[in-house]
C-alpha cells in the first residue's frame, strides 16, 4: 500500500474513521489526522507493509494496546480504538493539538527552573501511570511531548516495544533516540522502566537548553551515554541534582517517578475537594436517604415533597444555553497552562499533530520523509549503522567511519563463529573497509543476520 500525501493516494478510511489528511511518517508508517462518526478527531497510525507482515509485531502491538487502553489519559494521548488484525494494523489515539517540547524550546528558548521543574512533575506522573500499568515508553525524548494548553502529554508509550519485537528494527524508536537512550539500551541488555527516567533525564537537559551527551553522530551520542558523565551545564543549579540522578549509569541509582514527584514538587498544593459535601443534620446518619428522595409515606400528599427547582428560563434568540455550570474557580489558584504559554500548533514545523493554516485549517501538509529505518549494531568494543545516509562505524578506540550510499557500490557480511558479524562496505572509488561486531550472545547474532538483509534490500 502507498502512502502518498496527494488527494489522489489519500487513503479515505482506516476502520471507522474518515482521514482528512497525513500528519507524518516514521518507524512505524504514517500517521493520519482523521475523525469518528460523532465527529472527534484522532490520530491514527498506520503500520508499515514490512511490519504488517511480521507476526511478531502483530502479537506485541496486540498486548501493547490492551495494556496502554489502561493508562489513561490525564498526562498521555489515550488509546480510544485499535486493529491489530487489519490488513495493515492501525492504534487510534486522542488527537493533542499543541507543539513538541523541542518545537516549544526552539521557539520560546531554553526554560527556567520553576517550568522545568512542572515539566518534570507532569513527566513523571505520566511515566509513573505508564509504570504501573506493566508498560515501559522506551522512547522519551521532546518529539513525543506534546505541550497542550493543560499540560504535557507523553505520546507513543508501547509502541516502541511493539517495533523492537519486528526482525525490521527502526533507528530511534525501537532502540530509543540517541541522546535520551539509556546506557542499558545502546548496550542491548534488558531494559526497564530506570531507561524511561534516565530519558527523562535528558529530556529535562534538552527542555534546558542543553544536550545531555553532546551532538554529533548517533553511535557518538551512544558511545558518551554508556561511558562519560552527562554535560548538564544548561541545568539550573536547583535541580541539577535531580537531574543528575536520574541520569546515573546504573539503572537501580536512579530515583522513581514517585521519588521524582517529591523531588520536582517538595511543598505540592493541598488537596480541596471539587464538590464539597455538605454537612449532615444533627441526629439523622451519614447514609440516610435526603427527606427529598425518601418513599412517600402512607397517606401523604404530593405537596408535602418538594419538587426540583425548575431550570431558568433562557430570553429568545440568545443562542444554544450552556447546560453546564460556569466553571469553579480552581482551588490550587491560577493555572499555569492558562492561557496556554505555547504559540499556535500551525506555527511549528515539526508539530505531527499540528492543524494546517487558519485558511484551510484540514489543508493538506506535506509528508514528513520516512529516514529512520536502520540496522543498529552494538557489539562489545564497536558499533554499526545502516540507515537512510549511509553506514557509519565506530570503534572502541575512538575510530569513526561514515560513507554516503553515493560513496558504496556494496555491502556485504558473514558469520565467523558464534558471536562474530564480520561486514564489509567496498567503495565505488575501488577502496574497501572490513569490521567485526562481537555479540553479546548467539540471540544477538541471529537478530543481526535476520535484520541485515531487510535493511540492505530497502536501502541498497
Amino acid at each position: 500500500m502507498a502512502y502518498g500525501t496527494d488527494g489522489a493516494e489519500l487513503l479515505e478510511r482506516i476502520g471507522g474513521y474518515a482521514v482528512e489528511r497525513q500528519l507524518g511518517a516514521g518507524g512505524m508508517g504514517v500517521v493520519y489526522l482523521a475523525r469518528s462518526r460523532g465527529g472527534r478527531a484522532v490520530a491514527v497510525k498506520l503500520a508499515r507493509s514490512e511490519l504488517a507482515t511480521d507476526p511478531h509485531f502483530r502479537e506485541r502491538f496486540r498486548a501493547e494496546v490492551e495494556a496502554a487502553r489502561s493508562v489513561g489519559g490525564f498526562h498521555t494521548a489515550p488509546v480510544v480504538d485499535a486493529d491489530p488484525d487489519a490488513p495493515a494494523p492501525w492504534l487510534a489515539t486522542a488527537y493533542i493539538p499543541g507543539p513538541t517540547l523541542s518545537a516549544l524550546v526552539e521557539a520560546d528558548g531554553p526554560m527556567g527552573e520553576a517550568r522545568l521543574r512542572q515539566l518534570g512533575a507532569a513527566l513523571a506522573e505520566a511515566l509513573d501511570a505508564i509504570h504501573r500499568c506493566g508498560l515501559v515508553h522506551r522512547d522519551l525524548k521532546p518529539g513525543n511531548i506534546i505541550m497542550a494548553a493543560d499540560g504535557p502529554r507523553v505520546l507513543d508509550f508501547g509502541i516502541a516495544r511493539a517495533l523492537e519485537s519486528t526482525r525490521l528494527t527502526a533507528t530511534g524508536m525501537a532502540f530509543g533516540t540517541p541522546g535520551f537512550l539509556a546506557p542499558e539500551q545502546a548496550q542491548g541488555l534488558e531494559v526497564g522502566a530506570p531507561a524511561d527516567v534516565f530519558a527523562l533525564g535528558a529530556v529535562l537537559v534538552a527542555a534546558a537548553g542543553g544536550s545531555a551527551f553532546g551532538a554529533g553522530t548517533p553511535m557518538g551520542m551512544m558511545y558518551r551515554s554508556v561511558h562519560e558523565a552527562p554535560d548538564l551545564g544548561a541545568v539550573p543549579e536547583g535541580v541539577r541534582g535531580v537531574v543528575a540522578a536520574c541520569l546515573a549509569k546504573e539503572p537501580g541509582a536512579r530515583p522513581s517517578p514517585e521519588a521524582l514527584l517529591d523531588l520536582f514538587a517538595p511543598e505540592g498544593p493541598a488537596y480541596a475537594p471539587t464538590m464539597p459535601v455538605p454537612a449532615q443534620s444533627p441526629g439523622r446518619p451519614a447514609d440516610a436517604t435526603p427527606p427529598s428522595l425518601a418513599e412517600p409515606s402512607a397517606g401523604a400528599t404530593p405537596s408535602q415533597y418538594p419538587l426540583p427547582p425548575a431550570l431558568p428560563a433562557y430570553p429568545p434568540n440568545s443562542g444554544t444555553p450552556s447546560p453546564y455550570p460556569p466553571r469553579a474557580a480552581s482551588p490550587y489558584g491560577p493555572s499555569p497552562y492558562t492561557p496556554s504559554p505555547y504559540p499556535p500548533a500551525a506555527a511549528i514545523h515539526d508539530n505531527p499533530y499540528a492543524q494546517g493554516p487558519a485558511a484551510g485549517p484540514w489543508q493538506q501538509a506535506p509528508a514528513e520523509p520516512v529516514t529512520d529505518i536502520g540496522f543498529v549494531g552494538v557489539g562489545t568494543d564497536s558499533s554499526l549503522v545502516i540507515d537512510a545516509l549511509g553506514v557509519e562505524f565506530q570503534a572502541g578506540n575512538g575510530l569513526e567511519l561514515q560513507f554516503a550510499w553515493a560513496e558504496i557500490a556494496r555491502i556485504e557480511y558473514v558469520v565467523r563463529g558464534p558471536k562474530l558479524l564480520v561486514v564489509t562496505v567496498r567503495l565505488r572509488a575501488g577502496a574497501a573497509h572490513t569490521w567485526t561486531l562481537t555479540a553479546r550472545n548467539r540471540s544477538r547474532l541471529r537478530e543481526w543476520t535476520q535484520d541485515l538483509p531487510l535493511i540492505l534490500e530497502y536501502y541498497a
